[in-house]
């Protein structure tokens, strides 16, 4: 796990597969999710002071794998949308993105990358609505983005300018370029839910995968259908 510092109150935890965020107020810390499978232990050993919440973007392995372990350690709080939520408790059975032909191999390449089988899961996962505000950085209201999963949500500070995005945008690994985010369930309503997120108008954008915006954030709108990136280079 490589830790990146953004501001004096933000940092970065970076993961093979994916990254998280936490945000530092005084003693206490909220998590933005929670890495794969196999975190916890690294970002238990990193944290100083409590952790008090782990809100989760969505159901997804690479965000939620390390959640459980952790709440049990720590005894944090686990938030996320009511629609995912019971995806991230066990409780049902999530649905399959709907791939563009070029995410396929990009999918495929990600899983070789992350843990295989099951993990621990929190028993107990607090369920988020559409505009609700939760006690950190002077106020995070949470922004429904459905499209890349069903409870895709984004928090917004908009005390500090900060836009935690999860999925629902990335920066390309090609270029850096703001992109829609990848392995959708829902493109139509991931381009709807891009759109709502720019329009916050933040000034530092931290997104699910690709490195985060520092500097007002307007990237054009997204056109149908996306073209095709290059391919990844040998390793």
């Amino acid at each position: 796990m490589d830790v990146i510092e953004l501001l004096p109150h933000l940092r970065l935890l970076r993961f093979p597969v994916g990254q998280a965020y936490v945000w530092r107020d005084g003693d206490e810390s909220t998590l933005i999710d929670a890495g794969p499978a196999g975190s916890a232990a690294s970002i238990a050993a990193w944290l100083q002071g409590r952790l008090r919440r782990i809100v989760l973007t969505h159901f997804h392995e690479d965000h939620v794998g390390g959640a459980g372990e952790l709440a049990a350690v720590t005894g944090a709080e686990v938030l996320a949308h009511r629609l995912d939520a019971p995806v991230i408790r066990g409780e049902l059975t999530g649905l399959p993105p709907v791939f563009e032909d070029w995410e396929r191999p990009l999918y495929a390449d990600a899983l070789r990358h992350l843990p295989q089988g099951e993990f621990a899961r929190p028993s107990r996962v607090t369920e988020l609505s559409d505009g609700d505000v939760l006690d950190f950085g002077d106020g995070a209201r949470v922004v429904h983005g459905p499209g890349h999963t069903p409870g895709s949500i984004a928090l917004h500070l908009p005390e500090h300018g900060v836009l935690f995005t999860g999925d629902a945008v990335a920066a390309s690994p090609f270029d850096g370029k703001v992109m829609l985010g990848v392995f959708n369930v829902d493109r139509a309503q991931a381009v709807d839910s891009f759109a709502r997120l720019a329009a916050c108008g933040a000034n530092i954008a931290c997104f699910g995968h690709g490195d985060p915006i520092m500097g007002p954030w307007t990237p054009s709108p997204v056109s149908a259908p996306t073209p095709t990136p290059p391919p990844p280079s040998p390793s």
